[in-house]
């Protein structure tokens, strides 16, 4: 919930609050002052004295109007709270104000209108009744957006008007809220891709314990453990059962790589090759993480998300949940990059130990193939979808020739170890997920493109 602060009605002093109040004439006062000053010329040129009290009257109406208003000791409070306040995109999220009179003094009609960027919908405007001393009033409003990125919600505005419709006083709260929309995510089936160790009991990487990290030395028996773990040279060295340390695996690590090179992508919007490639970056960041390994978000100019914790990893646990919504909100605001080539996301592999990498390539010229190539050396297993920008860009019919260039650098990522699939738009990650397991040698385009896309759904905001 935030806050948007006590809002009074009677800022400023009394001739700067009397300006802005004649500022706030509505049309309707404005008609009325303009009548009035005519009537009462009219009534001193024919010198009609009932038709200059007429005058007197519509001009004296507004201004007595405005009066009112600048001396209005009103005072309320807005907050505002989202519900969720992290949604994927194409997936609606609630708006709540509530709006608290703390003045003595019931109000009269207020207008509420909060501010809201254009793609989430038209700007929302209530009006409220008459809202007594200390009392409250809650509303709320929805908002849906089919493109991710960051967006503000606020300032809350309140507007003041007479009973007749005169003057409108205008009063700005100043908090304001950001909704992050996340990709939409897609669930991917539990299969096992080439080169995968599960995040636990198959690592290779192992590590000595036995209730915790922390024991290294055999521990006292406890009811309920394993009769066989029993180490006898301690349990007679100390008079007591004692139990022997055991190994206990390590989390499997897997490194999620994004490629954002605007080079490498045609066409904008929702359904534009980068989109997807965005989006399949966040289902596979969730999926991983669901299936308990420590993940990473690698983009080709070498930023890592999360950059701290061991290794730079982020794992399943309640503690790295911080570091798992970091990696959505990155993905929520990440565009093209300038660069031309994934030499610095290599840099950051070179270190090795990576576990298992998954790509997401767009367009790849012949260097950027082998650079990619280079790649699969530095870890245990790894899945490349490059998605074919002939495919995805304008051209209805692609050339022979950008044909058989995308099949000799998906035949050169396969050569090298890489696990290539090749992307083509209209169908969803799961049914690529699924070919990347079933067919560790990758697939032809015939079989990438004739596929049906599978049911998406939306992230759920558990990081917020």
């Amino acid at each position: 919930m935030s806050p948007g602060g006590p809002a009074s009605l009677d800022d400023g002093d009394g001739k700067g609050a009397l300006r802005a109040a004649l500022s706030g004439l509505t049309t309707r006062g404005r008609s009325f002052l303009a009548a009035g000053v005519a009537a009462a010329v009219c009534a001193y040129v024919l010198g009609q004295a009932d038709l200059l009290r007429v005058g007197l009257l519509l001009a004296a109406l507004p201004l007595v109007c405005v009066v009112v208003l600048v001396r209005t000791r009103y005072r309320v409070t807005g907050t505002r709270r989202l519900s969720p306040s992290r949604v994927s995109s194409g997936t609606e999220a609630r708006v709540h104000l509530r709006m608290e009179n703390v003045s003595r003094l019931p109000t009269g009609l207020l207008m509420l209108q909060d501010r809201v960027p254009y793609v989430l919908g038209p700007r929302p405007r209530f009006v409220l009744d008459r809202v007594e001393a200390g009392g409250r009033r809650e509303v709320s409003y929805r908002v849906r957006s089919d493109l991710r990125g960051r967006y503000p919600l606020g300032p809350l505005q309140l507007r003041l008007s007479d009973p007749f419709g005169m003057c409108e006083l205008t009063r700005s709260f100043s908090a304001y809220d950001t909704l992050v929309v996340i990709p939409r995510t897609e669930p991917l089936p539990p299969v096992r891709l080439a080169g995968e160790a599960s995040g636990y009991g198959e690592g290779r990487q192992r590590s000595l314990a036995l209730a915790g990290d922390d024991d290294v030395i055999p521990r006292g028996y406890r009811h309920g453990d394993d009769l066989r773990r029993v180490h006898w040279r301690s349990t007679a060295r100390y008079g007591e059962l004692m139990v022997r340390r055991e190994e206990q695996p390590q989390r499997a690590r897997c490194t999620v790589l994004l490629d954002t090179r605007r080079i490498a992508y045609q066409g904008s919007g929702p359904d534009s090759a980068f989109e997807w490639a965005v989006s399949g970056a966040a289902s596979t960041l969730v999926h991983m993480l669901e299936r308990g390994f420590t993940v990473r978000l690698l983009t080709d100019d070498g930023n890592a998300v999360p950059g701290e914790g061991e290794g730079g990893f982020a794992g399943s646990t309640q503690e790295s949940a911080d570091s798992a919504g970091l990696m959505m909100d990155t993905l929520a605001v990440v565009d093209h990059s300038e660069g031309g080539g994934l030499s610095r996301a290599y840099d950051v592999l070179r270190g090795g130990n990576e576990g298992l990498l998954i790509a997401f390539f767009g367009d790849l010229d012949e260097e950027q193939a082998a650079v990619a190539a280079r790649m699969r050396q530095r870890s245990g297993g790894a899945v490349a979808f490059v998605l074919d920008s002939t495919a995805w860009g304008l051209d209805d019919v692609p050339s022979a020739g950008a044909d058989a260039a995308f099949e000799r650098r998906l035949r050169l990522l396969r050569e090298s170890g890489w696990t290539a699939v090749a992307v083509a738009p209209g169908t969803g990650l799961a049914r690529y997920w699924q070919q990347a397991a079933g067919h560790p040698g990758g697939t032809t385009r015939s079989a990438a493109v004739g596929g049906t896309t599978g049911g998406t759904t939306g992230f759920s905001g558990g990081w917020s």
